[in-house]
């Protein structure tokens, strides 16, 4: 006869280990805004029901913020050197008749 302890639990880690890589993967293959987005969800997700992959969800968190940090930067970045351009380009006297 075995002995029954009860059911086993699984512990699962799925979304913490995905949030995790698909944060490297943002990194690296410099996706945009959507990606990141929908893997933050993931890793807040992860934390809150996934005890074991804290550590994995934390990381991934931090990596889909430096990702989406990235991307707003450069449009930032883009939009202030296309204002600029402009600015310069542009004769400001013709704009107003003199």
């Amino acid at each position: 006869m075995t002995a029954y302890d009860g059911p086993t639990t699984h512990h699962g880690t799925g979304k913490g280990t995905a949030s995790l890589l698909l944060g490297i993967l943002s990194l690296l293959a410099g996706w945009t805004l959507i990606a990141p987005m929908l893997e933050l969800i993931l890793g807040v997700m992860s934390r809150g029901s996934e005890p074991f992959a804290r550590g994995r969800a934390g990381w991934g968190i931090l990596l889909n913020l430096l990702a989406m940090l990235g991307w707003i930067l450069a449009g930032g970045l883009l939009l202030a050197a296309g204002a600029s351009w402009a600015i310069w380009e542009v004769d400001v006297g013709t704009l107003f008749g003199g």
